[in-house]
């Protein structure tokens, strides 16, 4: 499994040309107690940059962003029920949905681990 950060905080876990995406540990801290969250159905095509998801704090609203482009094959029933899985685990059971990849490069331009912690550490 390979993980893959954006500039808008998502993450993605691939593994095959299955590809997991969730927020960043950094933009739940910034949104703070999610209290809602919205996934894309299974089947929906969605288009890398364009919105997938929306999650809601008690600060805002905010679109989750996809990062690559796919057909959505899973939306986590967990976040239905718990949505402050978001705060808790970010990068792990708070995914937002899984997808198969339509074009693996896509992946060319996001960044890794250590390209992300640098990139956040200047914002």
């Amino acid at each position: 499994m390979t993980l893959y950060f954006t500039k808008e905080h998502e993450w993605l876990a691939v593994e095959g040309d299955i590809a997991t995406v969730g927020v960043t540990d950094y933009a739940q801290a910034q949104l703070g107690d999610v209290v809602f969250v919205e996934v894309p159905a299974v089947g929906k095509v969605v288009a890398k940059g364009k919105e997938a998801a929306v999650v809601e704090s008690v600060k805002a609203a905010s679109d989750v962003y996809s990062p690559v482009s796919g057909t959505v094959t899973e939306a986590n029933p967990a976040l239905e029920a718990d949505p402050a899985l978001v705060n808790s685990a970010p990068e792990g059971e708070g995914w937002f949905f899984k997808l198969t990849l339509s074009d693996a490069s896509e992946l060319d331009g996001l960044m890794d681990a250590d390209a992300y912690k640098a990139w956040v550490a200047t914002l």
